[in-house]
């Protein structure tokens, strides 16, 4: 039986994207896959899911980005690290090495204007048939969502930081 890819898309302004990106990544681990995270936008940082992974076989992750983009003074180094990312992330794609590739907060850079969506979409088709791409983060552009095969969006309905509670480490990071 011939493994085609699949390309899914986790956006919404809820909590979730990621998690339930590795989620997938647990899943597919278990089942002997070769996996590869990139972690756009977000630090470098002690996140839990960053110091479990560290210790996984099959698992390769990288952190490209300086933290979230909250002020908009040094949007050149901003630009730059994000074409990094890109550049990495097509490395990883095109190498056919990878049975799952995963490109957290990807969404950021078209919502930033640091990538055109087409650049990322030309990607997605040029990518080996077989392997599965999971992009997440807000706003995905209509245009990502056209070409997955899934796309769930997570709604915020209730959340502990907006009632001022902080976030929890083993939980939010």
């Amino acid at each position: 039986m011939k493994k085609e890819g699949r390309i899914i898309v986790n956006t919404g302004d809820g909590k979730g994207k990621t998690t339930a990106a590795l989620g997938t990544a647990w899943r597919a681990l278990g089942h002997g896959w070769r996996v590869c995270v990139i972690q756009f936008i977000k630090g470098k940082g002690e996140y839990g899911e960053r110091l479990f992974g560290s210790s996984v076989d099959n698992l390769e992750w990288h952190v490209c980005g300086k933290g979230f983009v909250f002020n908009k003074e040094d949007v050149t180094k901003d630009r730059e690290v994000a074409h990094a990312g890109y550049e990495l992330a097509k490395e990883k794609i095109m190498s056919d090495v990878f049975d799952l590739v995963i490109l957290d907060e990807i969404t950021y850079l078209t919502l930033y204007g640091f990538l055109e969506v087409n650049q990322i979409i030309d990607l997605l088709e040029a990518k080996p048939e077989r392997l599965s791409v999971i992009l997440t983060g807000r706003g995905a552009d209509k245009a990502l969502i056209e070409i997955a095969d899934t796309v769930t969006t997570m709604e915020v309905v209730k959340h502990a930081l907006t009632s001022g509670i902080k976030a929890q480490k083993g939980i939010e990071f």
